[in-house]
């Protein structure tokens, strides 16, 4: 076991295993940034892993969560709209979990790819981080702007009747 994988694995057992349970038990305006966290986290973890066992397919795999965990949230939000507008999470839980998603692939990515080098893999790294911290964002003002709906209806898709 090197510093690689004893970081991943620290972060799996601190972080994605209280994150999970936060999306997987509780109220709705939990369970939501929760999952979003949650998928954060995970693809982090496939980074640090990565690296600390010399296998690349683990990056594929970072970069494919990096890109569905955000658009699961949006589809959760969508879905759970109603419940979301009854039981908003708490503005202070959003900006958390949002600074604490920006900082964690910041440290990881920064440090990765000092690891790697300049060359592609940096670069894609560095595609993944942004990937990540723009998904949480976006998740972020999604469940906010639910938040702000105080339970008024969603728009319909489609034309309007008007």
């Amino acid at each position: 076991m090197n510093g690689w994988t004893a970081a991943g694995t620290a972060l799996l057992l601190c972080g994605v295993t209280p994150a999970a349970y936060g999306a997987a038990s509780g109220p709705v305006g939990r369970r939501v940034p929760a999952q979003n966290l949650a998928t954060t986290l995970l693809a982090l973890v496939f980074l640090l892993l990565a690296q600390g066992f010399g296998r690349t397919a683990y990056v594929d795999t970072a970069l494919v969560l990096c890109v569905l965990g955000p658009a699961g949230t949006l589809l959760y939000v969508r879905l759970l709209a109603d419940r979301l507008a009854v039981d908003p999470p708490r503005p202070r839980t959003l900006r958390a979990t949002t600074r604490l998603n920006c900082l964690a692939v910041a440290a990881v990515t920064v440090a990765l790819c000092i690891a790697a080098g300049p060359g592609r893999a940096a670069l894609k790294l560095l595609l993944i981080g942004a990937l990540l911290v723009l998904g949480s964002r976006v998740a972020g003002r999604a469940l906010t702007a639910v938040a702000a709906a105080d339970g008024r209806p969603a728009p319909t898709d489609g034309a309007s009747d008007g």
